[in-house]
């Protein structure tokens, strides 16, 4: 299944990475109102809206600033370069077990983003700040050398972030070593899409 490519279809059909796509059944069907208010937010806050990772995804100054999803239970808000804010408020919730820090916002219902709106445009206007004084986020030191794009994959999708922790260290290692020999973002980006239903099926980068 081909996943999406424009952002409008995100809102009308889904994300494309299950069978549930341009059906009643999709998450994002169920989620509509609270998601299109949480693109209003973004928007409002001047970020550029682009797809990745068959998500809306929200820049500025040329860096991932947030992006959201739907899933069945709950639909999500997520930060990016989550290191660099400052979370007052104590709403930032770890993406998945692998996440090294907190930066997700989750709702089960589209009125909590309007309870919310303040606190979330504060927050973008963190990292929107940041953006543009090129600031980067805290080192954070790990046994497996990770590539970004990696954390942020995992950071944007619950269900990869919860099978790559459950791999062992050496399938870790596998899928970090063949990332990081990709001397381009785009490529490895395209290598995480590729290597998405091997991490979800507990195999290493090598395997079959």
């Amino acid at each position: 299944m081909a996943m999406i490519t424009d952002v409008e279809d995100f809102f009308t059909k889904g994300c494309g990475r299950c069978a549930r796509f341009d059906t009643p059944e999709c998450s994002v069907q169920l989620w509509r109102g609270g998601l299109t208010a949480l693109r209003r937010i973004c928007l409002d806050a001047g970020l550029q809206e682009v797809v990745k990772w068959a998500h809306p995804t929200y820049m500025h100054a040329g860096r991932n600033i947030a992006l959201f999803g739907a899933f069945r239970g709950d639909f999500r808000l997520s930060f990016l370069n989550p290191g660099l804010l400052n979370d007052t408020e104590g709403v930032l919730e770890p993406a998945g077990p692998n996440s090294q820090t907190p930066g997700v916002m989750r709702f089960t219902d589209a009125g909590q983003v309007a309870q919310s709106e303040p606190v979330i445009r504060a927050y973008l206007r963190q990292l929107r700040d940041h953006a543009e004084a090129g600031t980067k986020p805290p080192k954070v030191t790990r046994e497996i050398d990770m590539p970004d794009e990696l954390t942020e994959a995992l950071d944007a999708d619950p269900a990869l972030a919860e099978a790559f922790a459950a791999l062992t260290p050496g399938r870790q290692k596998s899928y970090a070593f063949a990332l990081n020999q990709a001397k381009q973002a785009a490529t490895r980006r395209a290598r995480i899409e590729k290597f998405r239903p091997h991490i979800l099926a507990g195999k290493g980068a090598t395997e079959r």
